[in-house]
């Protein structure tokens, strides 16, 4: 009696590997807040859509007291997640978004906005994340808009052995093989945003759409990616596969799991603003210095 081999149809899914490993570096941000970038995509690689990752992180009110005063942004998006701490965002329209422990702050720029992201606090512990995300160029000029989504309104998928993930954009499954969707869905580049709390030594899968951009961010512990160990504070770029397959070390981790569809455009970066071309980039100088980038 013979046996055929498994069709491609039933073969277990591939498992994306680390094709590069990046370690955060200090930087100094807003009116001098001091913060770990943890990549730059221009300067470390391609990530696209990804263009940046910051994680602010201190118990001194010195390092994160001056905050981030009255800036511009066009071109793109900002995803602000609070772990601990107290934030208010203002803008050019009059909005007020508070950010206490566990919310986030899904902003979208488009043609413009004018905005602040100041502590309400003077002592303790500040911790959290910004991440920024390209906008396709028929998005660029789109209206500013934000999305306040509090630490109630983020679900959770609850793993084996006392884990969880929090599922802030695109979805994953519990331990039940039930699929928890976040918040955030619809959006041009497909984002995933995970947070994972593993206890030690605790294995997770979760699949990730091929041909996205991924990686992993170890905000805690350590984890193991197909036989390479990532330390806190160090993210792992991933090659492509169907899924991501990771296994906590022996103090357990919390890891951020950010995934994207590439827009496959050019990149033309100024500070702030991050358009197509340098053209554009001169006229949106222009536009912020003569009053007019947000278009109200």
């Amino acid at each position: 009696m013979s046996t055929s081999p498994p069709s491609p149809d039933n073969a277990p899914p591939t498992n994306r590997p680390v094709a590069a490993a990046l370690r955060g570096q200090p930087a100094e941000d807003g009116a001098g807040v001091r913060l770990t970038r943890v990549f730059q995509a221009r300067a470390a690689m391609n990530l696209d859509p990804f263009l940046m990752l910051d994680e602010f992180a201190s118990d001194q009110a010195d390092d994160y007291i001056a905050g981030f005063p009255s800036h511009p942004h066009r071109g793109f998006e900002t995803v602000t997640y609070m772990l601990e701490g107290h934030m208010l965002h203002e803008d050019h329209l009059g909005n007020q978004g508070h950010l206490r422990d566990g919310d986030v702050q899904w902003m979208t720029a488009g043609r413009g906005i004018i905005h602040s992201e100041m502590p309400q606090q003077q002592e303790g512990r500040m911790r959290g994340f910004q991440l920024w995300i390209n906008l396709p160029a028929a998005e660029k000029m789109k209206p500013a808009a934000y999305r306040d989504i509090p630490a109630a309104q983020i679900p959770r998928a609850e793993l084996a052995n006392g884990g969880w993930v929090k599922v802030i954009a695109g979805s994953t499954p519990d331990a039940n093989g039930q699929i928890v969707h976040g918040p955030i869905q619809g959006l041009s580049t497909e984002p995933v945003y995970l947070h994972a709390h593993l206890t030690a030594g605790a294995p997770w899968q979760t699949p990730v759409p091929s041909g996205h951009t991924a990686l992993v961010y170890v905000a805690d512990g350590e984890v193991l990616i197909d036989g390479r160990t990532l330390h806190q504070g160090w993210a792992g770029v991933l090659g492509q596969g169907a899924q991501v397959a990771l296994t906590a070390g022996s103090e357990g981790a919390d890891v951020l799991l950010l995934a994207g569809k590439p827009l496959r455009e050019p990149i033309v970066q100024y500070g702030p603003f991050v358009m197509n071309t340098r053209e554009e980039i001169e006229q949106a100088l222009r536009d912020y210095s003569q009053g007019t980038l947000t278009g109200v």
